[in-house]
């Protein structure tokens, strides 16, 4: 079945797109997007539009029974940094030659605005799906994938029988992506005065010893034939000390920690804690939790550890969404995996709902101040969706 996206779906898509990216919407400030989300879902002609009590906005077509397809967006953006760094202003959405820069372009505004209007056409072709099509915007993915999803299937109780992150992708297809776990290690040592350090034991300097193990660990943890190999790296480091003349008595450093398939939190938590043991280092380690409010007052906390996934190529998800990218755009796409993390963390990794990606923009612009997407992807991503749809749900 083919579908058309005429050139004024394009437009009002691009419109909207530029709306959204011109709204600010870090993690837990995303209310003014949400409101514009769910105004153009309304205007589109979802059936339903509604937001939950974490604040995901959910729009959905169908007929109320049968299976459930859901197309994933977040809302929230990291930070824009150092403004002047930017070529062009991160909330303008400038458009040149074809293409949209600024924050959310690609991750991944772009993505919500073509799900959204893959439903658009999608109506006014007046499919009837054989099922139920929810076009979901969540919020807090940036610092805490998966939690707006774990609300919306356990406490919001809507289950799908299928995922597709519209995460960027370039076009290509993304079958999974490695966990991510972070550490907090904290390191004691003895207080004195800095003029006879011999008198102490200097937190920093254990801490280092502990550092250069991990270093070496991390050349040798194992691969995985599709996610690569697992990583291991030191984000941030902080010390506490009665002065600067003073030798420091607690050293704490972060560690972001990706796990391939095989890896499990209890293995990650051993090898650091091994390195603690082998350097004789008065320390610990243990997993930080989460803690934020929704901008609907929700209280969201979790644990950091964010298992890995990947859908197998032969799936009938993986397989459709294959043959609807070569009907829809002419190629097969290549299957690969994210090396960024994302919802389907819990989709797949958690809740064992059969999950797959494709987004347009391209991985390496996102959290960049390069950020952009190519408007005609918008659109060819559109289109797939919408031939996506019916593959999966059938129309009646």
């Amino acid at each position: 079945m083919r579908i058309g996206f005429p050139m004024g779906h394009a437009e009002r898509m691009v419109a909207f797109l530029r709306d959204m990216v011109r709204i600010p919407s870090l993690s837990t400030h995303e209310q003014a997007l949400a409101v514009r989300l769910a105004e153009e879902m309304r205007r589109v002609g979802f059936t339903e539009v509604w937001t939950d009590r974490i604040g995901n906005v959910i729009g959905r077509v169908g007929i109320g029974r049968g299976p459930k397809l859901v197309f994933n967006g977040h809302m929230d953006t990291v930070d824009v940094g150092e403004l002047d760094r930017w070529p062009y202003p991160p909330y303008e959405a400038v458009v040149q030659d074809g293409v949209l820069y600024g924050r959310g372009a690609c991750d991944m505004k772009s993505g919500l605005a073509a799900m959204v209007y893959a439903v658009k056409a999608l109506l006014d072709a007046e499919v009837e799906l054989a099922g139920d099509l929810y076009v979901v915007g969540v919020v807090q993915e940036e610092p805490c994938e998966g939690l707006a999803m774990k609300v919306l299937v356990e406490e919001e109780g809507i289950r799908p029988d299928y995922v597709v992150l519209g995460e960027p992708s370039g076009l290509q297809v993304k079958i999974g992506h490695r966990g991510r776990m972070e550490m907090q290690v904290k390191v004691r040592g003895k207080a004195a005065h800095a003029s006879s350090p011999e008198l102490g034991s200097n937190a920093i300097h254990s801490a280092a010893r502990l550092i250069f193990g991990l270093e070496l660990l991390a050349s040798r943890l194992p691969s995985d034939p599709v996610l690569g190999p697992g990583t291991l790296t030191v984000t941030q480091i902080e010390s506490q000390a009665a002065s600067r003349n003073a030798v420091p008595d607690c050293c704490t450093f972060y560690i972001d920690r990706r796990l391939t398939l095989g890896e499990t939190e209890r293995k990650a938590m051993a090898e650091v804690q091994h390195i603690i043991r082998t350097e004789e280092v008065d320390a610990e380690v243990e997993v930080p939790e989460y803690w934020a409010t929704s901008y609907t007052g929700y209280p969201c906390t979790a644990r950091s550890v964010f298992p890995a996934w990947v859908t197998p190529e032969d799936s009938l998800l993986v397989q459709a969404m294959v043959r609807s990218v070569r009907e829809t755009l002419g190629y097969r796409p290549r299957l690969g995996s994210w090396v960024f993390s994302t919802d389907g963390t819990y989709s797949a990794g958690v809740a064992d709902i059969p999950t797959v990606g494709f987004g347009p923009g391209e991985e390496r612009y996102a959290h960049t101040v390069e950020e952009q997407v190519r408007l005609n992807d918008v659109v060819d991503a559109a289109r797939v969706y919408a031939r996506l749809a019916v593959e999966l749900l059938g129309a009646r």
